[in-house]
């Protein structure tokens, strides 16, 4: 079965798929803040990344830790295993197409899509958060911009509040209105100190051709310890609006 509809209306499908102008700019946590706000309106709220890259041992199993927290707030019931929620989930914490090589492991896009397409018909909405940046390669001919286009979900950017983010944004976003899709809005993730925040998040909101959806400051480090807490991703969730 392959799955072709890059239509999120023919889905009939509530949700976003959240992309980063980096990696470790806290698209889970924006993603799991997501999700409290979807469950408001839907029963059954699913969480899916098409492959992660890092498992470590929590609690006497190897895990993701990105996983582990979507799958806490999330009110679909994945399998043990969670390949339904994520069929790739490769070992080494480094870029997914140089681990599955290094691994012998082909990262199949077929595969991800009809994931996905099972998880949509077993869930009222869903939220997808992407690998890294807009543009991580899965293999040679596919990317997780590819798989954005195809699955069709507007866009959510989260944007890691440091020096040189109004740069990433703005490629980034030129990235994603080049294929054509929608970009819901975009948030401003505080992830340190930084010189001259507010003007940053100023210039951002002028310049980014959608709505600023809330500021995340920096939250205390007790709070934000990975994996996520339920309560990390409901106090992100206070802070947006959708």
């Amino acid at each position: 079965m392959t799955f072709k509809s890059n239509n999120p209306s023919e889905l009939g499908k509530a949700g976003f798929f959240v992309t980063g102008t980096d990696t470790e700019v806290g698209k889970t946590l924006i993603s799991g803040a997501l999700i409290t706000h979807l469950k408001k309106q839907h029963a059954v709220v699913a969480a899916f990344k098409p492959v992660v890259a890092g498992l470590r041992d929590i609690a006497g199993k190897m895990c993701n830790e990105d996983i582990l927290a979507l799958s806490s707030v999330m009110t679909y019931k994945a399998r043990e295993d969670n390949l339904d929620i994520c069929p790739y989930q490769l070992s080494t914490p480094a870029a997914p197409h140089l681990v599955a090589k290094a691994s012998g492991i082909h990262l199949d896009y077929s595969v991800m899509l009809n994931a996905f397409k099972d998880l949509c018909e077993k869930s009222d909405a869903i939220v997808v958060e992407g690998v890294g940046g807009f543009k991580v390669p899965f293999h040679d001919d596919k990317t997780s911009a590819d798989f954005a286009q195809d699955i069709g979900l507007p866009i959510v950017l989260v944007v890691g509040m440091r020096l040189g983010c109004i740069n990433h944004a703005l490629l980034t976003v030129e990235a994603i209105q080049t294929r054509g899709l929608r970009l819901a809005g975009w948030v401003a993730n505080t992830i340190g100190p930084m010189t001259l925040l507010q003007e940053n998040i100023a210039t951002l909101e002028n310049l980014i051709p959608a709505p600023l959806m809330g500021v995340i400051p920096e939250l205390p480090k007790e709070i934000i310890q990975v994996p996520y807490s339920i309560n990390a991703m409901e106090k992100a969730a206070g802070f947006l609006k959708i």
